[in-house]
């Protein structure tokens, strides 16, 4: 069966997700390419739920270090391995807003839904993978811009540019990644 020259991630399919995860439950070592297949999809659901880009990233890795510390007693039960990794997101969202919560005084009454929308989150991860593929200028700026958080302001300080370019490169990087995403949602 003939290989492509480069390969980013493992073949997509049920099969090859076992495997991963059987690979990994006898030699955690090999967690690091389920890591790699799905961190962008769970950064992503995360990411929609929580207020700042630094809890987005501790919930994250927090994720990640439960799934790989309950990850022997995981069993395929029909389900996509990434649902059980949103599962485990959803609740440690939940928990770290109960524990805000309790430490500011705040009752929980109801916190919000946080089913995955399968659709959306392959979307964001799908864009989050694209940025690599803009012109250096772009991608720098679209970085700093919605990953960083940073204000076009600043951006245009630490690049030495004028905001006015900075304002251009965004539009352009935003234009290409629509392109590179077919336009599918306006």
């Amino acid at each position: 069966m003939p290989q492509a020259e480069t390969m980013p991630e493992p073949p997509d399919g049920e099969a090859s997700e076992r495997r991963l995860v059987e690979d990994a439950q006898r030699d955690p070592r090999c967690f690091a390419a389920l890591y790699e297949r799905h961190f962008e999809r769970v950064y992503a659901y995360v990411a929609r739920r929580v207020r700042e880009r630094a809890e987005a990233e501790d919930l994250t890795a927090e994720v990640f270090h439960q799934a790989l510390a309950n990850l022997p007693r995981f069993e395929w039960r029909g389900l996509p391995f990434t649902a059980w990794l949103f599962r485990i997101a959803a609740n440690a969202i939940i928990d770290r807003a109960k524990r805000a919560a309790r430490e500011s005084g705040v009752e929980v009454a109801e916190l919000p839904a946080l089913t995955p929308n399968m659709e959306e989150i392959e979307e964001q991860a799908r864009a989050f993978r694209l940025v690599d593929h803009l012109p250096a200028d772009q991608r720098r700026v679209m970085l700093m811009r919605f990953a960083e958080d940073r204000t076009t302001r600043e951006i245009a300080q630490a690049l030495a540019r004028s905001e006015g370019a900075i304002k251009q490169l965004q539009f352009r990087g935003l234009q290409n990644l629509r392109a590179m995403l077919g336009e599918r949602d306006g």
